[in-house]
């Protein structure tokens, strides 16, 4: 069977609009142009649509995406299976995070008060839940599964006001590259060493004890992800290569 562009769209839920930028970045190529320049398409490239949506609501780049279509030792099933895992921990993250907001609204309504320990338990958990789907294989391949163990446990047992410690770190981290990059400041200025320090107490309350080249190794992998790259880039362009040498450089100084 085939589909025009809007056909497509139609059955996909994908605008004409999207559908004619994958064409651009070579994404998604139509199987051919029919009279007139109508985009149309095949049974291939509805499959390669279906696989690039289910990328996408794992949260992957486009250029990730076409990546790994067009490698040559791409496997669809292989593929399909990894992405029924990953829904399935993001499906039980979730209903552990709906089941922390019913326990808190039966609390309020029996007017119970809620352990502190209660309350935050399902978002640590969803945090750890979904680093470890986004980054564990890399991060245990590199560290070791002790270590990355470690980690884990150490943001599950944070205290209450060491919870909001870390979550603030993060939000004034993002918010202070921001800034930096936005008005031209350099890695080497005082700036950028507030900023490395910020970056190293926010891994050491999350469980992290780093040294110099562990915190530069960490740092690395926010310009060579691109994963981490679009955390950091997501309000300023550049911000992650900035966090990048801000520790190449001040990372024996802090």
């Amino acid at each position: 069977m085939e589909y025009t562009i809007h056909a497509l769209s139609r059955l996909s839920g994908v605008t004409t609009r999207t559908l004619r930028w994958y064409d651009k970045i070579g994404l998604l190529k139509p199987s051919r142009i029919a009279a007139g320049g109508c985009r149309c398409y095949g049974q291939t490239e509805v499959d390669r649509l279906q696989d690039i949506l289910y990328y996408r609501a794992l949260g992957v780049e486009l250029a990730r995406i076409k990546a790994c279509l067009d490698d040559p030792s791409f496997d669809r099933l292989a593929a399909l299976r990894g992405h029924l895992a990953a829904l399935e921990e993001q499906r039980a993250r979730l209903d552990g995070l709906i089941q922390s907001v019913k326990d808190t609204i039966s609390a309020q309504e029996r007017n119970e008060q809620m352990s502190d320990e209660k309350k935050f338990e399902a978002l640590k958990r969803e945090i750890v839940d979904r680093h470890e789907s986004a980054y564990g294989r890399e991060a245990r391949e590199m560290y070791g599964d002790r270590k990355v163990d470690a980690a884990q446990q150490a943001v599950l047992h944070l205290t209450e006001e060491q919870y909001e410690e870390w979550t603030e770190l993060d939000r004034e981290i993002l918010s202070r590259l921001e800034k930096a990059v936005l008005s031209g400041q350099t890695p080497e200025s005082e700036t950028g060493r507030e900023i490395a320090a910020l970056h190293r107490r926010w891994l050491v309350l999350g469980g992290s004890r780093i040294g110099a080249a562990e915190h530069r190794g960490i740092a690395a992998l926010y310009t060579e992800d691109p994963r981490f790259a679009a955390y950091y880039d997501k309000t300023a362009p550049g911000a992650a290569r900035f966090l990048c040498e801000t520790v190449q450089i001040w990372a024996d100084r802090i």
